[in-house]
């Protein structure tokens, strides 16, 4: 067992809900991103980019692997081709060589014997996110389908998660929401509920954890379960 307590606060909230981060954390879409990538690389004679390379970007989404893939940013007057481009290929291969990270069913089984909900909670936009999410097999299977343009502001801000709570009926201090970004524990605090770093995920190597302020980390998903009886 190899949870991180990184607060020496204890919280004694009972936990009644789970929230999931999707890319990174819930299921590892970096190869089909990557694959995205490279289709649109090609069109423009470009080599492929190897995953290991892609890997650390694939929670950024397009606009992350398209800066990595081409050195572009929105305002180029590229980006906007390029990311149709990119886009438009992941939308018809969106499931190809994605599952679900290492014991990620096991998680999800137990929390639904334990009669704890679980939902996801994503920046991935609503047109990826359903179909993702159907392909794998947990689309109905989630309290909640929360994604990028569900609500106004995505995460960093807290409404996200704040939304998924008032679907769910959960308050905010009873979930745990895991993810492998900064961003993910930024809302995660902002809106008031513990944030655990998913170190399975897309954390990059330089990443500093220590400093995002979160509650813990875990190495493996079902670690999450000993949490909840903390």
């Amino acid at each position: 067992m190899t949870i991180h307590l990184l607060t020496s606060s204890r919280r004694t909230d009972s936990i009644k809900a789970v929230l999931l981060d999707l890319d990174g954390t819930f299921a590892d879409t970096a190869p089909d991103l990557a694959a995205a990538l490279n289709h649109t690389r090609a069109t423009r004679h470009l080599p492929p980019l190897p995953l290991a390379v892609l890997r650390p970007q694939a929670s950024h989404g397009s606009r992350g692997l398209l800066k990595i893939g081409f050195g572009i940013e929105p305002g180029h007057p590229d980006y906007d081709t390029l990311r149709d481009i990119f886009l438009d290929y992941y939308a018809n291969n969106i499931c190809v060589q994605t599952k679900l990270f290492g014991d990620t069913a096991r998680l999800v089984d137990e929390l639904e014997q334990r009669g704890i909900k679980w939902g996801i909670v994503t920046n991935k936009p609503h047109r990826f996110t359903v179909p993702l999410m159907q392909a794998l097999g947990y689309a109905e299977r989630a309290a909640c389908l929360i994604s990028g343009d569900t609500c106004t502001h995505g995460k960093p801000h807290p409404e996200p998660l704040l939304k998924a709570c008032e679907i769910i009926g959960v308050a905010p201090a009873q979930c745990l929401y895991l993810g492998d970004d900064l961003r993910d524990m930024q809302a995660a605090n902002a809106a008031g509920m513990r944030g655990i770093i998913a170190n399975y995920g897309y954390v990059g190597d330089d990443a500093s954890v220590e400093s995002w302020n979160a509650y813990a980390s875990v190495d493996k998903p079902t670690e999450l379960l000993s949490l909840i009886t903390l």
